[in-house]
């Protein structure tokens, strides 16, 4: 796989391992592994992931036969729980510094700010940024779900932003109404995050959801709205079509789709388990053909009009 330009002196594979999930020491470090020997090397967590466990989790690997130079290591600060932010220069400084300890490093090579916060004038949010970046502690910064308003004023602060993190899919493609555009004129990189639908997309709800998950409070709010939805079984459907056509499984084309869109870096994959992990991995190279990436596109399309579109 070809090599994408993450920041002016820092290019990735065109995948990034999100740790979300990551508890057991052990199987993220086999995870690890796999990620490394495949060529990735963007492992992606965030301060407040399962209390700041994740990010502790991923500080052990240096312990674990994984070099700290093999790695571009990205996390997040200014959230604090859905719905929540704090962006205060206090509160960013702190958790840089709580963060650089559970990752056992003295630099981060991505920092992102996780959400917008309204309540703290964006100077002194960006003033942070450029301490981080000054004092050595972080190499480059991004931002996270901000809308493309958010991104540009964000990107008129002291310190040049090199990536915005947002959730891209076939199911999700709002982004390409403003932050994409905004994105694209600042020079900034993509890093889509759920870029499988938040798992829709690979078909496993096709013949209807367990129980066990569709009374669960988590699945209906992370999962249910993109099921929801009128046409997402269209788009599941068309997705199928196409992994049968390719001789390919519906997570290879859904990745490939979204791996390829104008601006994306890299997309942010997580996975239970290894198992689950080489199975994301053994589908890296698949390619669209131009016949099925255009119906993709069709049935997936957002709705974009005025202004975005023009008078």
């Amino acid at each position: 796989m070809d090599r994408r330009k993450l920041a002016p002196d820092v290019e990735v594979h065109p995948l990034g391992l999100g740790t979300a999930t990551w508890t057991d020491v052990a199987d993220a470090t086999k995870q690890a592994h796999a990620f490394i020997e495949a060529g990735g090397s963007l492992i992606d967590t965030a301060d407040i992931y399962l209390g700041g466990r994740c990010e502790t989790v991923v500080g052990q690997l240096w312990d674990n036969g994984i070099a700290r130079s093999d790695v571009v290591l990205a996390t997040k600060a200014a959230g604090v729980r859905p719905g929540e932010a704090n962006a205060t220069r206090a509160h960013l400084l702190s958790s840089l510094d709580t963060s650089l300890s559970r990752l056992r490093t003295d630099h981060v090579d991505l920092w992102q700010l996780h959400v917008w916060d309204h309540k703290t004038p964006v100077e002194e949010t960006l003033s942070a940024l450029e301490t981080a970046v000054s004092s050595g502690r972080v190499r480059n910064v991004g931002v996270c779900n901000y809308a493309g308003w958010q991104t540009v004023r964000a990107a008129l602060g002291p310190v040049p932003l090199v990536t915005t993190q947002v959730e891209y899919s076939l199911l999700e493609r709002g982004i390409e109404r403003e932050v994409v555009p905004a994105v694209t004129e600042l020079g900034m990189g993509v890093l889509p995050w759920a870029p499988l639908g938040r798992g829709v997309l690979t078909g496993k709800y096709r013949k209807g959801v367990p129980a066990a998950r569709e009374n669960s409070d988590f699945f209906r709010w992370y999962v249910g709205h993109h099921l929801r939805a009128d046409r997402t079984a269209l788009i599941v459907e068309a997705v199928s079509a196409a992994a049968e056509l390719l001789e390919t499984t519906a997570l290879g084309v859904s990745l490939a789709w979204v791996r390829d869109r104008p601006g994306v870096v890299a997309p942010i994959v997580g996975a239970r388990n290894v198992d689950q992990l080489l199975e994301t991995l053994s589908v890296l190279d698949v390619v669209l053909t131009p016949e099925i990436r255009g119906r993709l596109d069709h049935v997936s399309a957002p709705y974009i009009g005025y202004p975005e579109s023009g008078v």
